[in-house]
């Protein structure tokens, strides 16, 4: 197989995209070394778009999908910059094994060669926070198959009357001024503090940015913080909090109907049988692995050599006490480690900005294709 079936993909102003790829490789299981019978193909890749879909308005080009393989296809653009932020489902194509390359051409190689510039101790935040956004799923959904909620929350239950004291439009609107408060409290508004507990500050934020972005769990007293700093009074604070709890009382039994009527057949059964959603489980392991080997080695281990044991997580080796504890003691010694990570801050952004200008240059110019 060196060419995907493009499909549905050349539909629309996309027949530009095969000849305008410059890297294509396998993804997922078949990447990892962990496919069984029945797994999926994914496919990702990266392509260099049209002028006019990078200089007009009418055509932007950020990425395309397709079906029969799962198929992704990322502007250079768009890859590089969230593959500079370490997100795991970028970062990994650029070190997936050469004979899980599909398609390449010069700037694919080029892409392939620089891959190291990438690497920063982002990736602690980013391979940790999907796998914690793994668990915190595994966490709730066997929450629901042991104590399944009997009932949708009532105002009563809270102590609310029926209709919102508070309007609601004016609620949202209170809020989402919260929201922004939070927001704002970015570490670029500290440059002028000493540059050492600016680093650590930096941090901190970029570990809580990840928390709210992956978790989407924001924690009260920072949103009660945020709340008094934009001059909320105190009563006036006592009714949102507690607006605040029945919405998200209201949200859990909405997700777990959801859940419900949305149930994949084939997680259900693992569910059933071994107590949480196995395949969860075992990239869970994979991803907190992942970010061990990167803080240390710095290196992206895709073709994993723990694949039979991965493998075998799937297939329920690991029980639901165990994995919870494991991956807990996990993420505190990836935060020990990060700290001593010999790995950047950050990738050196004005390097991949130059990558991106002088490949896409080449491709449009035709010096390069």
């Amino acid at each position: 197989m060196r060419y995907p079936n493009w499909g549905e993909i050349y539909k629309g102003n996309l027949k530009w995209l095969p000849t305008n790829t410059v890297y294509l490789t396998r993804h997922g299981s078949h990447a990892y070394g962990t496919n069984v019978p029945g797994s999926d193909i994914d496919v990702r890749g990266v392509c260099i778009p049209p002028l006019g879909c990078q200089l007009g308005f009418l055509t932007p080009f950020e990425q395309a999908e397709g079906k029969d393989p799962d198929l992704t296809v990322f502007s250079l653009t768009k890859f590089v910059r969230l593959a500079a932020d370490c997100n795991p489902n970028c970062l990994e194509l650029l070190y997936t094994d050469e004979s899980d390359i599909l398609q390449i051409n010069a700037t694919g190689e080029a892409l392939r060669e620089m891959r190291d510039a990438f690497l920063s101790r982002r990736a602690k935040h980013t391979f940790s926070g999907y796998a914690l956004s793994q668990l915190k799923r595994i966490k709730r959904h066997y929450a629901w198959l042991r104590d399944p909620p009997r009932h949708a929350p009532t105002r009563a239950e809270f102590g609310l009357p029926e209709t919102t004291v508070i309007p609601r439009d004016q609620l949202e609107a209170i809020q989402s001024e919260i929201r922004k408060k939070m927001d704002s409290w970015s570490w670029r508004e500290m440059e002028h503090l000493e540059h050492s507990l600016r680093q650590a500050l930096q941090d901190e934020f970029e570990r809580r940015l990840v928390e709210i972005t992956q978790w989407k769990n924001i924690d009260e007293e920072t949103a009660v913080a945020a709340a008094q700093h934009i001059g909320i009074d105190s009563n006036f604070l006592e009714i949102l909090k507690v607006e605040r709890r029945y919405s998200a009382a209201m949200k859990h039994w909405t997700g777990y109907q959801q859940w419900l009527a949305n149930r994949n057949l084939a997680r259900a059964a693992l569910e059933t049988k071994y107590g949480y959603d196995a395949k969860h489980g075992m990239h869970l392991v994979r991803l907190l692995r992942m970010a061990r080997e990167i803080l240390t080695t710095g290196k992206v281990v895709v073709r994993r050599p723990d694949a039979e044991e991965l493998v075998t997580i799937r297939n329920g080796a690991w029980s639901y006490e165990y994995m919870v504890e494991w991956a807990e003691k996990q993420d505190a010694e990836l935060e020990a480690l990060y700290k001593t990570c010999a790995l950047p801050q950050h990738p050196d952004m004005k390097r991949l900005e130059a990558f991106v200008i002088h490949h896409n240059w080449l491709a449009l110019s035709g010096v390069q294709r």
